[in-house]
């Protein structure tokens, strides 16, 4: 990225001047990192009322084939989710794999309630993955299967325990959907697609709609006096607390998803038959196991362990590092996940955390600092 210049707006990029926000480049766009507030009153005001976030950077398309089976197949062969088994208006968590077991991207599969579009199945992908994603899932998609882009759409989520209430004025439908569900129709006169599910570990939702309609709709949603806009200074911090992973920090294209500890989104029939690009590998690891896990770290004392930061055991053996580590606004202190050899992945394992130089004394966690508050 040569240059402001270069980067790209998403449709409330004029918006976020208004308000105040403090940009910053983010997988090309030029993004919101916070607004006047600050991160941490951002992140527990999510926590505790609504808080509404830009996300319209997420690549947004649709997987269209001649029926549902058709498409779900075409999809289960390039990624490990159960697709195959997504009833009208559910939702999936998955990850594209490359042959050797690695994630190129971990992405959402919605299967639209409307029956008149069967054959068609949504995703949302990483910003800084679209273009590879794209053109990945081209390759290897069968000819009676297409990719159609959607580069006209805005993305705005609304988090956190008020974020159903808020919702509802302008959508009396919204609050009938538990999480990973999704529907279609409108909010506050414009056409949307909306679905039970984000990023922070809160309660919340997701907005598709046109460009045109994104500003509109933000403002209609921060009228509400239980909304904020939160950057993603915030947005960092809340998957962190909630154990959340970041692709090209806590997994990327040399992690499985078994390393990932990512099992739990691998079908049950997936996991016995396999039949998707890298199975040799997941499947193999969920067999024998893997030399290194994902954990959450927990610092004991007040300074926080950053990307990169050296995990040792005990004994002084280098055993791994982390991935994600900051301050944790909820928790009230650093929190941090990352990847050490199994044996040191068991909860309240002593660790050593090697921060500038200095040695300090961590143990491990469960990644889900801040216990998810989903309405299931």
């Amino acid at each position: 990225m040569s240059g402001a210049e270069d980067l790209k707006a998403t449709p409330l990029h004029a918006l976020h001047i208004r308000l105040g926000a403090r940009m910053v480049p983010f997988a090309g766009y030029d993004m919101p990192v916070q607004y006047p507030g600050g991160i941490v009153r951002e992140h527990l005001h999510t926590r505790n009322s609504a808080g509404l976030f830009d996300v319209s950077h997420m690549g947004q398309a649709w997987l269209v084939g001649p029926d549902f089976e058709t498409t779900a197949r075409a999809l289960e062969a390039l990624a490990p989710a159960d697709f195959l088994g997504l009833a009208p208006g559910q939702i999936r968590y998955s990850q594209l794999l490359n042959p050797q077991g690695g994630i190129i991207d971990d992405f959402m599969t919605t299967r639209p309630a409307d029956e008149a579009l069967d054959g068609r199945l949504m995703l949302v992908v990483n910003a800084a993955r679209k273009d590879v994603d794209y053109a990945w899932l081209r390759e290897h998609l069968p000819d009676n299967v297409t990719l159609e882009t959607e580069e006209d759409r805005a993305l705005i989520a609304l988090q956190g325990p008020k974020a159903e209430a808020v919702l509802a004025r302008h959508c009396p439908q919204a609050p009938g959907l538990s999480f990973m569900q999704a529907a279609a129709g409108e909010i506050g006169g414009m056409a949307a697609r909306y679905s039970r599910s984000g990023y922070t570990g809160e309660d919340g939702f997701e907005i598709s709609v046109a460009a045109s309609d994104a500003e509109a709709l933000a403002e209609l949603l921060l009228s509400e006096p239980e909304t904020a806009p939160i950057g993603l200074g915030a947005r960092d911090t809340l998957r962190l607390e909630a154990g959340l992973c970041l692709y090209g920090h806590d997994i990327d294209e040399t992690t499985s998803p078994v390393e990932a500890a990512l099992v739990w989104s691998i079908g049950k029939r997936r996991r016995e038959q396999g039949g998707f690009i890298g199975a040799q590998r997941v499947l193999k690891e969920l067999a024998e196991g893997t030399a290194r896990k994902r954990t959450g770290i927990a610092p004991l004392g007040r300074a926080p362990a950053r990307e990169g930061t050296e995990v040792f055991s005990e004994s002084g053996e280098k055993i791994g590092h982390v991935t994600s580590g900051g301050y944790g606004p909820t928790v009230g202190g650093p929190v941090a996940m990352g990847y050490v050899k199994t044996p040191f992945n068991r909860k309240d394992t002593p660790l050593t955390l090697r921060v500038r130089g200095k040695d300090m004394p961590a143990r491990a966690a469960s990644a889900v600092f801040v216990p998810h508050n989903y309405k299931r």
